[in-house]
C-alpha cells in the first residue's frame, strides 16, 4: 500500500518509520527546501518514548537525550509548590526525554532514510490540494525550486503538516485561523549550570502570561562546566486590531532583560542566562478547536494537523508519536483502508479531543495557577488528584503506559491488507 505523507517534522517522520515498520510504502512530501536542526527544547512523555523505543530508536534517542527526574512547581518567587517524579523514577518502564528539537528531529530523518531509502522524503514540495476516488488520492504539490507541479499517486494520504495544515483546511475548509490565547512565549536555549540538583523540569509562576519554564537538554561536555538550559519565558499581550505577528521575529537582548526584570528566582540568574542565549524568539501561543471528524474516505490527519494544543503538560509531540503507531497499526489489522481510517480516528481523536481541552483549561499546570491564587501550596492530595486527573485524560498514568498491549504490528499482517 502506496502513502503520501504530507509534512516532514517529528510526527510526518515517525508516520513514516511506523508505516514502513508494518509493511507499507509511505513517501514523505515536505516544503521546507530542506531538513536542519532548528528549535528548541521538546520533552517526550514515557507513551511516546516506548513508541520510539519499540521502533526500535532507544539507544539513538538515549545518545541525544536527557531524562529528567522530576517536575518541580515553583511559584513567582521560586519557592516550592509541588514537586513530582518523572520517567523510571515515577515507576514508567520507559525514560521521559528532553532533547533538542532540531536533534530529534535529525535522528528521525536518519532513520527514514536508512531505512525507507534516500528518495522516501521530498523536500521543497508545497502541498495544494488533493483529490480522491474510490480507489486512491492524487495530490498535487508545488516544486518551490522549479515553480512547476508535482503530483502523487497513492492509496492513502496523511495531512501531517501542522497547525496551519492545508489538508485540514480542505477537510474543514469554513473552519479559519488558528486561536490565540493572549500569550507569547519567548524561547532559547542557553550554555548554563544545571539547576536545582539538575534533571529537573522547572516551572514557576502562575497563569499563562505570566510563567517561566527552564530545563536542560544537554549535560556539561566537562564536570562542573555548563550545560545547555532551554528556556521559555510567557508573556501577555493586549488584544490588538493588528494582525498576529507569526514569523517568529527575533527578541533583542535588551527586550528579553526587560521582560524579566521582575522576575527574582533565587537558583538562576536570569540576566546570565539570557546573555548566554544565542537566540531568543517569540511563538504565539496557539492552538485549534477540536474537529469532528479527522477521517474522510482516504485522506486522514495526524499530529499537529490534527489536534494543535496549548503546549500545558508537555504532551504535543509526545501524543503526534502515539497517533502514528496507531495509524501503521489500524492499517495492518483491516482489510479495508478506508475502514481503518475510520479505526484510528475513533482510536485516537477522543483523547487527543481530550487532551486538547485540558490543555486551554491549563492542564496540570492549574496545580501551580490555583496556588497563586491561594497564596501557597495547594493540600498534597489536591495537587495529586489534578496531576492524576491529566495523565488519565491523556491515557498517560504508569499503569495506562505500562499495561497497554503494543501498537507494534508484523510486516505479514500488513502484508495481508496491502
Amino acid at each position: 500500500m502506496r502513502i503520501t505523507i504530507v509534512g516532514g517534522g517529528i510526527a510526518g517522520l515517525a508516520s513514516a518509520l511506523s508505516l514502513h515498520a508494518a509493511g507499507f510504502e509511505p513517501r514523505v512530501c515536505e516544503a521546507a527546501r530542506a531538513i536542519e536542526a532548528v528549535g528548541v527544547g521538546i520533552n517526550l512523555l514515557p507513551h511516546a518514548a516506548r513508541e520510539l523505543a519499540e521502533l526500535g530508536l532507544a539507544d539513538e534517542l538515549a545518545a541525544v537525550a536527557l531524562q529528567p527526574r522530576r517536575l518541580s512547581y515553583r511559584d513567582r518567587d521560586g519557592a516550592p509548590v509541588w514537586e513530582e517524579p518523572l520517567g523510571l523514577d515515577a515507576g514508567y518502564r520507559w525514560p521521559q526525554y528532553s532533547v533538542h528539537r532540531g536533534r530529534l528531529h535529525l535522528l528521525l530523518l536518519a532513520a527514514v532514510r536508512e531505512r525507507l531509502g534516500p528518495d522516501a522524503l521530498r523536500t521543497g514540495l508545497r502541498f495544494q490540494r488533493f483529490e480522491q476516488s474510490a480507489d486512491g488520492v492524487r495530490a498535487h504539490f508545488l516544486d518551490r525550486a522549479s515553480g512547476t507541479e508535482v503530483t502523487e499517486e497513492s492509496d492513502l494520504l496523511v495531512g501531517s503538516d501542522g497547525i496551519d495544515s492545508a489538508v485540514r483546511a480542505q477537510l474543514h475548509p469554513g473552519e479559519g485561523p488558528s486561536h490565540w490565547n493572549g500569550v507569547h512565549m519567548w524561547r532559547g536555549v542557553a550554555p548554563y549550570p544545571h539547576i536545582l540538583g539538575g534533571r529537573s523540569i522547572v516551572v514557576a509562576g502562575g497563569n499563562p502570561g505570566a510563567k517561566f519554564v527552564a530545563y536542560p537538554i544537554e549535560d556539561p561536555t566537562t564536570e562542573g562546566g555548563d550545560a545547555l538550559m532551554n528556556w521559555v519565558l510567557e508573556v501577555r499581550h493586549p488584544p490588538s486590531a493588528t494582525p498576529l505577528d507569526r514569523s517568529n521575529r527575533r527578541i533583542p537582548a535588551a527586550e528579553a532583560h526587560a521582560g524579566l526584570a521582575g522576575w527574582h528566582l533565587p537558583w538562576i540568574d536570569l540576566p546570565t542566562l539570557v546573555g548566554n542565549s544565542s537566540a531568543i524568539f517569540e511563538y504565539p501561543m496557539l492552538d485549534r478547536d477540536p474537529l469532528p471528524r479527522w477521517s474522510f474516505g482516504r485522506v486522514t490527519l495526524l499530529g499537529d494537523a490534527a489536534h494543535p494544543m496549548f503546549p500545558m503538560g508537555m504532551n504535543g509531540g509526545s501524543q503526534s508519536v502515539v497517533d502514528a503507531r496507531v495509524l501503521a497499526w489500524c492499517l495492518a489489522r483491516e482489510h479495508d483502508p478506508v475502514t481503518a481510517l475510520r479505526r484510528y480516528e475513533e482510536l485516537r481523536r477522543p483523547t487527543t479531543n481530550a487532551v486538547v481541552l485540558g490543555n486551554r483549561a491549563l492542564g496540570p499546570e492549574e496545580i501551580i495557577a490555583r496556588a497563586a491564587r491561594h497564596g501557597g501550596p495547594l493540600p498534597a492530595d489536591e495537587a495529586e488528584a489534578i496531576a492524576h486527573h491529566y495523565k488519565k485524560l491523556a491515557r498517560a498514568t504508569v499503569s495506562q503506559v505500562n499495561s497497554h498491549p503494543s501498537w507494534t504490528v508484523t510486516r505479514e499482517a500488513a502484508d495481508r491488507t496491502g
